[in-house]
C-alpha cells in the first residue's frame, strides 16, 4: 500500500509542475500533462487541472481526449454550459466516439436538461445501433420526462439482445413500480369581470389512460355562464402513427347554449432533429352555424425550456381573422414540473367561447391581449399533479366595439395517478 506521505510528494511535484507550466507557457508532453491533469482533477484540484488542460489545448486544439476531460471536470463542478460546448466540439469532430456522446448525454441528463438528452441518444444510436448502454441512457431521459410507456419499450429492446441484463431488469422493474398508466383529474377555474358580467365557474372532471397506442382522456365539462348552467362530454385521444408522429384527435356534445353543440378537430404533429417539432391541424365548432379554426404550432425543446408559436385563422364572411400565442416552459425535474408563461393577442374562438352564443354569428375579430402565468408540480413520486395558473386579460366588449373590460382568471388542478 503507498503511504501517505508518498501520495502527499506526488501531489506536491505535480502542483509544482502545474505553476511552472503557469509562469513559461505550454511546452510539455500533453500526455504527461493530460495524466497530470487527471490527477488533480481526482484528487479536488479541479481548477489547477482545467487550467493544465487549457494550456494544452491553446498549443494543440484537436487533441479530443483532452477537450473531453476537460468537458467533464466542467460537468463534475455542474458548470453544464461549458461542458456542453467543448462535448459539442469533440462529437462533431469525432462522431465515432462512443464515450464522448454518453459523457455529453450524462451532462444533459445532470442539468435536468432531460428532453436534450432523449434527443441526443437518438443521434447517437443512429451510429451505435441498439448499443445497450446508449438505450439505457435513453430510457433514463424517457422516464424523466414522463414517457414511461417509451422507457419500458426501449428497456426490452436491450432485454431481447441481453435477457440477462441485470441493470436493465432492474431498471425495467422500477419502472413497473412508478409507471402510471390510469389518472383521474379535477380542474376548477373562475373568471373575474371589471364590468358587465358576473363571475363564470368552469369545471372539469377527466379520465386518462395511457396505452402503447397513445393517451386517451375523457373529460365531463361543467360551466356556469350567464347565470346558466351547462355540461358537456369532452374525449382528447393522442395516438401514436410512427416514430416521431403523433395526432391529436378531440370530439366533444353539449346539449346547451353555453357550449357549442358539437366540436371536433384534429392535428398532426412531426418531431424534426434539433429539438424541433411542428404541427398542424383544424377546430369545428357547431353552435346556430358553423366556425372553422386552422391552427398549428412551432415548438422547439433547448435544454430544459420549451418555446411554441401557435396562431389561429378563422374564416368568416369573407374574412380572415388570425391570433396567436406565444408559450415558454421553465422545466425542473421532469415534464410535470415547471413554470410557464403565456402572451396571447386576438381571440380565438376555441379559447374564448364565452363570447359566442347560439344566436349570434361568432365574432372573432375583437382585440385581446392576454398573459398567463401558471405553476405546474407534483408530489409524492409523482403519483399526485398539481397546478396553479394566473390569467389577466384586456378584452374588448363583443356587443360594444371600442369598449374594454379587465378579466381576471385563476384556475387550479389535480390529477392522482395509479397504475
Amino acid at each position: 500500500m503507498i503511504n501517505k506521505p508518498v501520495i502527499k510528494l506526488t501531489l506536491l511535484f505535480t502542483l509544482i509542475c502545474f505553476f511552472q507550466i503557469q509562469a513559461q507557457g505550454y511546452k510539455g508532453d500533453p500526455d504527461v500533462s493530460l495524466e497530470t491533469a487527471r490527477q488533480l482533477a481526482f484528487n479536488q484540484h479541479r481548477k489547477q487541472a482545467q487550467d493544465t488542460l487549457l494550456n494544452v489545448l491553446n498549443k494543440y486544439p484537436e487533441y479530443h481526449d483532452v477537450r473531453s476531460f476537460l468537458a467533464s471536470t466542467y460537468a463534475w463542478d455542474g458548470d453544464y454550459k461549458k461542458a456542453r460546448k467543448e462535448f459539442a466540439y469533440v462529437i462533431e469532430k469525432a462522431p465515432e466516439n462512443k464515450d464522448n456522446w454518453i459523457a455529453a448525454i450524462k451532462n444533459e441528463s445532470w442539468s435536468e436538461a432531460h428532453f436534450e438528452a432523449v434527443e441526443m441518444t437518438k443521434k447517437a444510436l443512429k451510429l451505435f445501433p441498439n448499443d445497450a448502454e446508449l438505450l439505457l441512457l435513453k430510457a433514463t431521459a424517457l422516464k424523466n420526462t414522463n414517457n414511461t410507456v417509451e422507457a419500458k419499450n426501449t428497456i426490452k429492446e436491450v432485454l431481447i439482445q441481453n435477457p440477462d441484463d441485470q441493470k436493465a431488469q432492474e431498471f425495467l422493474t422500477e419502472l413497473g413500480n412508478t409507471a402510471f398508466t390510469n389518472s383521474v383529474g379535477l380542474k376548477a377555474a373562475v373568471d373575474v369581470y371589471s364590468k358587465v358580467f358576473d363571475p363564470m365557474q368552469y369545471y372539469t372532471f377527466s379520465y386518462g389512460k395511457q396505452t402503447k397506442y397513445g393517451n386517451i382522456i375523457a373529460k365531463y365539462n361543467f360551466n356556469r355562464r350567464f347565470n346558466e348552467n351547462g355540461s358537456q362530454l369532452e374525449f382528447d385521444l393522442y395516438p401514436k402513427i410512427t416514430k416521431g408522429l403523433y395526432a391529436y384527435i378531440n370530439l366533444g356534445f353539449a346539449d346547451s347554449p353555453i357550449f357549442p353543440d358539437l366540436k371536433y378537430g384534429a392535428e398532426l404533429y412531426k418531431s424534426l432533429p434539433h429539438g424541433l417539432e411542428i404541427s398542424a391541424g383544424f377546430r369545428n365548432l357547431k353552435y346556430s352555424t358553423n366556425t372553422s379554426i386552422y391552427t398549428g404550432s412551432i415548438g422547439w425543446y433547448t435544454g430544459n425550456s420549451y418555446w411554441s408559436l401557435r396562431p389561429y385563422f378563422t374564416p368568416i364572411d369573407g374574412n380572415t381573422s388570425t391570433s396567436g400565442a406565444i408559450n415558454y416552459r421553465k422545466y425542473r425535474s421532469n415534464a410535470d414540473n415547471y413554470l410557464s408563461f403565456t402572451f396571447s393577442m386576438g381571440t380565438s374562438p376555441e379559447v374564448n367561447q364565452f363570447i359566442f352564443s347560439t344566436n349570434d354569428t361568432p365574432i372573432v375579430n375583437l382585440k385581446t391581449e392576454r398573459l398567463n402565468v401558471g405553476y405546474f408540480f407534483t408530489t409524492h413520486k409523482n403519483k399526485n399533479a398539481w397546478s396553479a395558473q394566473f390569467d389577466v386579460a384586456h378584452q374588448e366588449i363583443s356587443f360594444n366595439p371600442g369598449n374594454y373590460f379587465w378579466v381576471y382568471s385563476l384556475t387550479v388542478s389535480w390529477d392522482l395517478r395509479f397504475k
